[in-house]
């Protein structure tokens, strides 16, 4: 799902360039034609998929029971279905299934849930922060805001209204469930995480929309294996969304990308399966 790009500015201004070159060029630019052309520029740039492709061996949170898949009708009559003709099957998992959102309702009583979160929080600027290095030599590493201030010294403040994703190359272990938990001698997970005030900076004075990462929980291994979630449960009642379980970002830069995340609009959903991309240059 990639596609070469001709030129090398970030996406983000090239953007606002084509349709300012528009404005210029066509002395009554109509709203319509300034999204062609901004559609004519993301078209040519990179397209990176950020989704795993779910299946009922997946790895995912040790409550949640495994999915199940089966064939209701099959191209040629074929037993144990219930009809022929085409090809329809019946999916029945979790909400938070492989690559997923979780809207705020998941942990806050009463919040948002995955059919009231708004469009325009889909496309947001894409801001990798990447410890893999450090994750590397400690499976435990927590986001550290020297980590923040690093990225912003390199690249500047991380953007109002961005999806803020931790590169951990966690996602390189998958589809294993055992080395994705990676669990030691007393059964208790060695995973990276989020810290608190990253958290807070983030989404209270930076003013982000929404992140994500590489693992199952967004809280590290360890606190996750006592039952502390109290990470997510920040984010969640923040009235934010975060995406779990992400891949693929080892292949995006660190900044000057855009994120896409979508999914279903289930009735009062409090997770659902999420394809996420990002397009960069």
């Amino acid at each position: 799902m990639e596609r070469s790009l001709r030129f090398g500015a970030p996406v983000v201004v090239i953007v606002v360039l084509a349709i300012l070159l528009a404005r210029d060029r066509l002395p009554a630019a109509t709203p319509a034609s300034s999204l062609d052309a901004a559609y004519a520029t993301l078209a040519s740039a990179r397209f990176v998929d950020l989704t795993h492709t779910f299946s009922p061996e997946i790895p995912h949170w040790k409550g949640f029971p495994k999915e199940t898949a089966r064939t209701l009708y099959w191209y040629d009559k074929k037993p144990g279905t219930l009809g022929s003709g085409f090809y329809a099957q019946l999916f029945c998992h979790v909400g938070q299934w492989g690559t997923h959102v979780d809207p705020p309702a998941h942990f806050a009583r009463g919040g948002r849930t995955v059919d009231q979160i708004g469009l325009k929080e889909m496309l947001m600027p894409l801001v990798v922060i990447d410890v893999h290095d450090k994750v590397a030599r400690n499976p435990d590493y927590t986001l550290s805001m020297d980590d923040v201030r690093a990225w912003e010294s390199r690249h500047g403040p991380v953007p109002a209204h961005a999806f803020v994703a931790m590169r951990t190359d966690w996602a390189k272990r998958w589809p294993s469930d055992v080395a994705m938990a990676n669990k030691d001698a007393k059964g208790v997970s060695h995973y990276p995480g989020w810290s608190l005030p990253v958290l807070r900076y983030l989404y209270e004075t930076r003013r982000i929309t929404a992140s994500g990462h590489e693992t199952t929980d967004t809280d590290p291994g360890v606190a996750a294996s006592h039952d502390d979630y109290s990470l997510e449960s920040y984010i969640m009642h923040r009235d934010h969304y975060q995406i779990e379980m992400l891949t693929n970002l080892d292949k995006v830069p660190e900044a000057g990308g855009l994120a896409v995340v979508t999914f279903p609009k289930p009735l009062a959903g409090s997770g659902f399966p999420a394809r996420v991309f990002a397009i960069v240059p």
